[in-house]
């Protein structure tokens, strides 16, 4: 079965840094999109980045342009997101999801990540 599993959250100061990985299995990798959402409290989940199946198309939000940067490594079936310059407003839990049709979006359970002022 289709398994996400995201790491690399925790707990950073204002103009910190942290990498987040999602690694998948259970589908053909190479074949999906791949993106991050995000949701902090009492908000909705929102698109953070983009990247298809070759990578060579990103995508992201206009509040973390210049910051973060998605990448994926196709070998290790692996996304990631660094993130840098982090501000309190990029609190929230990040939710990692694979996408090849409309009727196949999965989602991982998600890495909190915490910026403190």
């Amino acid at each position: 079965q289709v398994q996400l599993v995201e790491s690399g959250g925790g707990l950073v100061q204002f103009g910190g840094s942290l990498r987040l990985s999602c690694a998948a299995s259970g589908f053909t990798f190479s074949r999906s999109a791949m993106s991050w959402y995000r949701q902090a409290p009492g908000k909705e989940r929102e698109l953070v980045a983009g990247i298809t199946s070759a990578g060579s198309s990103l995508n992201y939000a206009d509040s973390v342009k210049g910051r973060f940067t998605i990448s994926r490594d196709n070998a290790k079936k692996t996304v990631y997101l660094q993130m840098n310059s982090l501000k309190p407003e990029d609190t929230a839990v990040y939710h990692c999801n694979a996408f090849w049709s409309r009727l196949n979006s999965y989602w991982g359970q998600g890495t909190q990540v915490t910026v403190s002022s």
